[in-house]
């Protein structure tokens, strides 16, 4: 196993502040077996309590991926430092991934043949194979890591860092930086591609704002503002509309993305943290974490048509099934439930 550090100045630079993480990262990693709530942090580090160094240890959130032929589905809570793996098919625990410090984001790649994880104390990116659950890489990003999103054509992987206020890009098929976007102001778990892959969508937790950036360019297009402490984001297939979750006022907030205007607010229950569109872009689950409720909205006339209960404080990490037939809502056992999208009805729990 090795670590791939990029050739860009901007990349060396981020990676100049990681080496503390670094040196974490080999340790841990040698030893391993085998996609949110935030709270207010401070930019320090955080002494762990097993004597390491904790990245942003205050701030909490929890991830859920599953892979494209849903028989896989890979779990974490920024509080353990472990990782779960479901069998979905089978309906149990796989396997249990020790040696993290504080696991933040998860996403499949290479057609889910490989998952990858970051995490914001060890400050790298760690490439799983999903077939027997190894480690095949780890790629040094930064103290910070936070939310992933890869780009529709699967090349590259845009990394938030909260610490340092930038998105990292991720060359995949060279396991390696290429450039380091600034200008944003402290974003963790929300970022999107849009799914022609032009835009990039940034959730900053200071200023409550969303910054969209031009794909090719990585400049800045404009901040789409008038959020109370935002959460979840999904976008629509063209990329014109976004969808936000608003804990600080019980809300989604229907935004249109080409002159930055809030078009609607649709009323949901406490604390909303996801915002999750379905693939044929009818549906949104929000989900109240507060209330351990899913409202079911219908884009097409903005309101909520079922509240769905059974759930132990949803967050962000919801996936809908590509025949969006089923939704994967992780609960805060890092049990998950799975949905029927058809009849809104919540099937069964997968646990441990």
């Amino acid at each position: 196993m090795h670590k791939r550090i990029g050739t860009t100045t901007a990349a060396l630079s981020l990676i100049a502040l990681s080496l503390t993480g670094c040196g974490a990262a080999s340790d841990t990693a040698n030893g391993a077996t085998y996609q949110s709530t935030d709270a207010a942090a401070s930019s320090d580090p955080v002494v762990a309590g097993d004597g390491g160094t904790a990245f942003d240890a205050d701030i909490t959130n929890n991830s859920l991926a599953v892979s494209p032929d849903e028989k896989t589905a890979v779990v974490s809570d920024s509080r353990e430092k472990s990782l779960l793996v479901y069998d979905l098919a089978a309906g149990g625990l796989r396997k249990k991934i020790d040696g993290f410090g504080t696991p933040r984001n998860i996403v499949f790649i290479n057609e889910g043949s490989q998952f990858v994880v970051s995490d914001s104390s060890l400050g790298t990116l760690r490439f799983y194979s999903t077939d027997d659950c190894t480690l095949q890489d780890e790629v040094v990003v930064g103290p910070g890591a936070f939310g992933t999103a890869v780009s529709p054509d699967g090349k590259t992987l845009y990394v938030n860092n909260q610490a340092h206020s930038s998105v990292t890009v991720v060359d995949l098929e060279a396991r390696k930086p290429t450039d380091v976007i600034t200008g944003f102001s402290r974003p963790r778990q929300g970022i999107k591609v849009s799914p022609d892959g032009k835009r990039v969508f940034v959730t900053n937790f200071e200023g409550d704002k969303v910054t969209v950036v031009d794909a090719d360019s990585r400049q800045v297009l404009r901040e789409l503002t008038g959020f109370s402490k935002i959460r979840g984001i999904s976008v629509t297939a063209d990329g014109n509309t976004l969808f936000a979750a608003n804990s600080g006022r019980n809300s989604i907030s229907v935004v249109d993305v080409r002159n930055g205007e809030v078009t609607n607010e649709i009323e949901v229950g406490r604390e909303p943290y996801g915002a999750a569109l379905s693939p044929d872009g009818t549906t949104l689950f929000a989900s109240n974490k507060a209330d351990n409720t899913i409202d079911v909205i219908d884009v097409t006339e903005n309101t909520v048509v079922k509240t769905l209960n059974g759930f132990k404080e949803p967050r962000q990490a919801i996936v809908f099934s590509a025949d969006q037939n089923r939704a994967y809502v992780l609960n805060r056992d890092l049990s998950i439930a799975r949905v029927n999208v058809e009849d809104l009805s919540l099937t069964d729990t997968i646990r441990q």
